[in-house]
């Protein structure tokens, strides 16, 4: 008899259907229909369900949207409270506020745990003054409403626009728009500025020079609108970046005067068309400190947004230029192709122009939290402070790109091509709040070598001026830039180094006014030769012809602010004035705009050399109107350091 058989082994098997009008491709249609059976499978009380729980997060989420969203809905991206509270009346600069206040966040919100990825904001702009009732500030603010909406008309999509030349380095790899996710700044917030608004009238002397900004401003309006330079005689312009130099140099100073409708004319070109990815080449000090420091300026003075943005664009695109094996910048960059070259005569940069760049990419690394434009910038001083090849702390004029190391040594000037380092020693230290112990000591140890070195008495009226030295031979030579000397020593005085430095100022400052005084027209020539030994009937100041030119800079105003701010003489008023005069006297054009001139010595044919630089307008005027105000806490130089290019800057606070 046979056992039972086995139980047949399970099997496992997947059935296929096979059909003629569809393909098994898992397609979108085959899954809908999947799904509309899967469906309609279920009960009426379910779908039910399914649908009402649907409806209730859609609305759910829709509410939170609009909650979260509502505060920040504003033209520019601004907060709309910060927009409606945007200063209206120039000039209207940063108010005392609060230590626990966000600069340029807008509306005050609760208490939040503080977020890794934010954007500082420029200070929180008021204008009212500390002293009024809260009904004058009702008005106040519906005047700053209307006068916020005017400036904003206009704004619209920006244009295009040029070039030059190319050479020798790999394109940085980022040169778009700013980005909108930029780590929270490692340096301290804004310190709250000790700024009042200049709710008054201009007095009779800033009036003068309101007048004469809006006749130079007439001129480049009606013969060179969005160009870089004037041409006043020939009602023309002349380019050089093609950037709208003359503009954008003079956006913070029509801002200060209260020029509301040249203000809003010039933004809305800003807006509309000045655009930075164009194949022209730029320099990349020239273009630092008009450009990148006039936009970080009238951001921090508006609030706009506009200009921060701006500002990050044409610093990312002026980045190639710090990509050489020694990080020495090349002093060219093309902006549209990011190919950054030495200038074609030599391989070497000048020791003024990489070293006076640090203030705005310092800045601008505070502002978007981007490290890279500190970085750059600070590794420029740091080699530059360990270099040797110094004489007491005077710099050779040129350093090469390639090995890092000073050329033509043994050549020491404050004039051009080394002016600016000794300045802006100074004035980083003061920007950074004075931690950094290395710009101090390079800066004191510069100024004694300018006292061991350069310094001499001239004759008969004794004036004090700074020569030049060439291979242990001294020149009785002084550039009119070195006049910026007087205004920098006092300011260091001002922040506590030695007192002695104010008495130099002062005779300096002495020099540079005789400068002018001693020529016909009054006004000073580009360098200056003085008499080392008496002589019957000569003057103190030479001047050799093709040195008596001017450029209608200003150094020598630039300095008598600072000693009228610091020291309350009224003395240094009055040599602006002076100034002032002879600069309408001699080198006002009928039809719009100042003119260079190349002769000071002769008041009666000048020779106009039809040329108004943008720095006429960006600094020389923009002193003029500080030096004549009676709010010494306008632009408070405890509050604000000013560029070379005399675009002011906040002084870090502390974190």
């Amino acid at each position: 008899m046979y056992p039972p058989a086995p139980p047949a082994p399970r099997r496992d098997f997947i059935s296929v259907t096979l059909s003629l009008d569809q393909r098994d491709d898992g397609s979108k249609t085959r899954r809908r229909r999947s799904c509309w059976r899967a469906w309609k499978q279920l009960s009426r009380l379910q779908r039910n369900a399914i649908l009402s729980a649907l409806a209730f997060l859609l609305c759910c989420g829709l509410l939170s949207y609009l909650s979260a969203a509502d505060p920040w809905t504003a033209p520019n991206g601004r907060p709309a409270e910060e927009q409606k509270g945007r200063p209206a009346h120039p000039p209207v600069l940063p108010a005392p506020r609060k230590a626990d206040a966000d600069p340029g966040q807008g509306p005050r919100l609760p208490p939040q745990k503080p977020q890794r990825h934010v954007r500082r904001g420029p200070p929180n702009l008021q204008i009212r003054a500390p002293h009024r009732d809260a009904g004058d500030r009702r008005q106040e603010d519906g005047r700053r409403d209307e006068a916020a909406d005017e400036a904003r008309q206009g704004e619209g999509p920006p244009g295009t626009v040029v070039s030059w030349r190319g050479a020798v380095i790999e394109p940085e790899p980022r040169t778009q728009a700013p980005s909108r996710k930029a780590e929270a700044p490692a340096r301290p917030s804004l310190q709250a500025p000790r700024i009042q608004n200049q709710r008054a009238s201009p007095n009779e002397r800033q009036q003068a020079v309101v007048d004469a900004f809006r006749h130079a401003w007439a001129g480049y309006r009606a013969f060179a609108w969005g160009h870089d330079e004037l041409k006043p005689v020939s009602k023309s312009f002349s380019e050089w970046f093609g950037l709208g130099l003359t503009l954008v140099d003079s956006l913070d100073t029509m801002w200060i005067l209260g020029l509301k409708k040249e203000f809003g004319e010039a933004r809305r070109w800003v807006s509309e068309k000045l655009q930075f990815q164009k194949d022209v080449d730029v320099n990349l000090f020239e273009s630092t400190i008009r450009i990148l420091g006039g936009l970080l300026s009238a951001y921090h003075l508006t609030g706009d947004a506009l200009f921060l943005q701006k500002a990050e664009d044409f610093g990312n695109r002026l980045m190639p230029a710090f990509r050489t094996p020694s990080k020495i910048p090349y002093s060219d960059v093309n902006i549209g192709t990011g190919v950054a070259h030495p200038p074609w005569w030599t391989s070497d940069s000048t020791v003024a122009e990489v070293t006076s760049i640090q203030l705005e990419f310092r800045e601008l690394s505070r502002l978007t939290g981007v490290k890279k434009f500190q970085e750059a910038a600070e590794e420029v001083t740091r080699h530059v402070h360990s270099l040797s090849g110094k004489k007491d702390g005077l710099v050779p004029m040129f350093i090469n790109t390639h090995s890092g190391l000073f050329t033509h040594g043994g050549v020491f000037t404050l004039g051009a091509r080394a002016d600016s380092y000794y300045e802006c020693l100074l004035k980083q230290w003061i920007q950074g709040r004075r931690q950094d112990a290395r710009l101090r000591d390079d800066y004191l140890e510069a100024v004694e070598g300018i006292r061991r070195h350069l310094l001499r008495r001239s004759e008969p009226s004794k004036l004090t001026f700074v020569g030049e030295l060439a291979h242990g031979r001294f020149s009785a030579k002084m550039d009119h830039l070195v006049c910026f000397l007087p205004g920098t020593l006092a300011l260091g005085a001002h922040y506590g180094l030695p007192a002695d430095h104010m008495d130099l100022a002062r005779a300096l400052m002495e020099t540079c006014y005789q400068m002018n005084k001693q020529m016909a027209t009054g006004l000073s020539p580009e360098i200056a030769h003085f008499n080392l030994h008496a002589q019957k009937d000569q003057k103190d100041v030479q001047v050799k012809p093709a040195d008596r030119h001017n450029l209608l800079r200003p150094e020598t105003v630039e300095s008598l602010f600072y000693l009228y701010r610091l020291t309350g003489d009224r003395t240094y008023q009055d040599w602006g004035w002076e100034i002032l005069q002879s600069f309408n006297a001699y080198t006002r054009v009928p039809s719009g705009g100042y003119s260079s001139i190349s002769n000071v010595q002769d008041p009666h044919n000048p020779q106009p050399r039809d040329k108004m630089e943008s720095f006429f307008l960006g600094e020389t005027l923009k002193y003029l109107f500080l030096l004549f105000s009676d709010d010494m806490e306008l632009l408070s130089l405890d509050s604000y350091v000013f560029n070379t290019e005399a675009h002011p800057l906040p002084i870090w606070a502390p974190a």
